[in-house]
């Protein structure tokens, strides 16, 4: 007799709050023996896990993975292939899994990395995403800020090396999304102002989160340590 093997569902759960997740991964979420929740090796707990936890039913199996905050490629590479292991090893027992991300699986998501070690390692596995809406989606909700309309162009970055992909395209759109502020901040700034951007933007902290907050001056951030789940929104009215 074939052994069956288990499911594997990548469920984004949203930017924090947790009635912004859909009825989708709520029904997923539900019905799975196994929740795998990433977090930082620097830390023991998980912002996903937070959101879903509502939803879990009692005795759910939740287990944490451990990813380093690091640029260093063989660290990660490594990181990856160990928790894909890991993940592969609980679905050839014949049992329904998730991993479970902040925002959307698949927008700058630890998910993708993995998913790719999964294919490569055990490429029969079942593999099902279920999108969920990003940090900057419920951001721009916040402060009621159309993120394109008609024509306009949207550019989604990372700032997390600094303001260099700024400054190479933010001139060309309409409108910018900048994620992961938190690390390099005042390179960031220097170009914003370079680009006299600085205010046509707007920061948002920790989206959906209890300790959500809105600066309307970017300047007050500078200098500052800054959370992870930092984010600009920028209008670039003179392009």
């Amino acid at each position: 007799m074939k052994q069956k093997i288990g499911k594997f569902f990548g469920v984004g759960v949203g930017p924090g709050d947790p009635e912004l997740i859909s009825l989708k991964a709520v029904r997923i979420l539900r019905s799975m023996h196994t929740i795998f929740a990433a977090s930082s090796t620097k830390n023991s707990h998980s912002v996903a896990m937070r959101i879903a936890r509502p939803y879990l039913p009692q005795g759910t199996s939740v287990i944490r993975l451990s990813f380093p905050m690091t640029s260093d490629k063989k660290i990660l590479k490594e990181s990856w292939r160990k928790n894909a292991a890991t993940i592969i090893k609980e679905l050839e027992r014949g049992k329904d899994v998730a991993f479970i991300t902040v925002g959307d699986p698949l927008t700058y998501s630890t998910y993708g990395y993995v998913i790719r070690e999964i294919k490569r390692i055990a490429p029969h596995i079942d593999i099902q995403t279920v999108p969920g809406i990003t940090s900057y989606q419920a951001a721009a909700a916040l402060v009621h800020l159309p993120l394109a309309e008609g024509e306009e162009t949207l550019l989604v970055l990372s700032g997390s090396k600094g303001g260099e992909h700024l400054r190479r395209l933010g001139g060309r759109v309409d409108n910018i999304v900048l994620l992961k502020v938190y690390r390099h901040f005042q390179d960031i700034y220097s170009v914003l102002k370079e680009m006299d951007l600085n205010e046509a933007t707007i920061g948002i902290t920790c989206c959906g989160q209890p300790d959500e907050k809105i600066i309307t001056d970017v300047k007050e951030m500078v200098d500052k340590k800054l959370n992870y789940f930092t984010l600009l929104l920028i209008k670039n009215k003179k392009k």
